[in-house]
């Protein structure tokens, strides 16, 4: 006679977005195939369920991780999952140094701060995440839990970013934190990543098209031949670099990007929201000007015979004589751009900011599903 099979047990696991903008989406991508990391990390023998929602769209600042745990923890008790992971952007930090992930027993949830586990995320996410469900779940009363048996450091041997746990085991509240230097340069490395630079470098496309028309009328005036022939290369590199401060300075004040300490954001916090913004920036700046740099050398070579070239210089001209008057040109091009950021959509430069989210479609009907 045949045994039938014993139905499996069935632990419900939420994973929520918090903000709704960049966390998001990664959320969608681990969600796949969560559920069968979970089955072979933490029990084969459990059906595993796996929920994506999202969190607040401008989660509280001032209230630091315990907020953004007691806000999941409610979330959790609503949906009723058995346990919920937060995935925000959010760069948090505990005893001075970057906090990488946080674990309540008693509220069944847990936090991963994604800036912390610095370029390659979504890896050391795979690693993360099962580990801190089997860490909730092995130290939950409920006997529907597994018992994983996973030790509150077993993270910190898989995850580069984690350095050591701080925090009591008994009493459920767990930290995950990165080393104090290492850990810093992960952190920023994380929130540029974060903060999607290509998305700031497709939004100031008028800035770009600005810079191209300024960079087609020097071409056509010699002066500006003569003075890229004059200048040496320190020269032009302090006019390049200025003329990239400028911009970057130009699209922070003109768009009020800069973040600024009050009740609801603490400083530590706004100083790192302006490091993000103001490293995405340089970074789409810099991508901005390469491209400019590369199309002026084009225009350049099309458009200046080498012999007009020759006649105004009084000297034989070679092929780095095009490199130096286009990197003269382009220098001066982007200061002329950042007059065409101003033409921007204001919600496009602003997604540049990284204390800014925009509200994502489909929030309001989420929200009433």
């Amino acid at each position: 006679m045949a045994i039938s099979d014993q139905p499996r047990p069935e632990i419900v696991v939420g994973l929520v977005a918090t903000p709704p903008d960049y966390p998001a989406q990664v959320v969608a991508r681990l969600t796949a195939e969560l559920a069968d990391r979970l089955a072979e990390r933490v029990d084969p023998d459990v059906r595993w369920t796996v929920r994506e929602s999202w969190g607040e769209v401008a989660p509280r600042r001032d209230g630091g991780v315990e907020a953004l745990l007691d806000d999941l923890a409610r979330r959790r008790d609503e949906a009723r999952w058995d346990v919920a992971i937060c995935l925000t952007d959010l760069p948090l930090h505990t005893e001075r140094v970057p906090l990488v992930a946080q674990t309540s027993t008693r509220r069944r949830v847990a936090m991963v701060s994604l800036p912390a586990l610095g370029l390659r995320q979504l890896r050391a996410l795979r690693a993360v995440v099962p580990g801190l469900v089997g860490r909730l779940l092995a130290d939950a009363s409920d006997e529907r839990a597994p018992a994983t048996g996973r030790r509150p450091g077993g993270l910190t041997g898989q995850v580069a970013a984690i350095h050591r746990v701080v925090g009591e085991a008994g009493a459920g509240e767990l930290g995950y934190v990165a080393s104090r230097l290492i850990g810093r340069v992960r952190l920023v490395t994380g929130m540029v990543r974060a903060n999607r630079p290509g998305r700031a470098l497709l939004g100031l496309s008028k800035l770009l098209v600005g810079a191209f028309g300024a960079a087609a009328f020097a071409l056509t005036t010699d002066t500006i031949w003569q003075m890229g022939d004059a200048l040496g290369g320190l020269r032009l590199t302090v006019i390049m670099l200025l003329g990239l401060t400028a911009l970057v300075a130009w699209l922070i004040v003109a768009h009020d990007l800069w973040e600024r300490p009050d009740r609801e954001t603490p400083a530590e916090l706004a100083r790192l929201f302006n490091l993000g913004t103001v490293l995405t920036l340089t970074l789409a700046a810099t991508v901005s000007y390469l491209v400019l740099f590369a199309g002026t050398i084009l225009a350049a070579a099309l458009l200046i015979d080498t012999s007009v070239l020759k006649q105004t210089l009084q000297r034989p001209v070679a092929f780095t004589d095009y490199l130096t008057l286009a990197w003269i040109i382009s220098s001066l091009a982007t200061v002329g751009g950042a007059i065409g950021s101003g033409l921007e959509d204001e919600d496009t430069v602003r997604a540049a900011a990284y204390g800014y989210h925009p509200e994502p479609g489909g929030w309001q009907e989420d929200e009433d599903t």
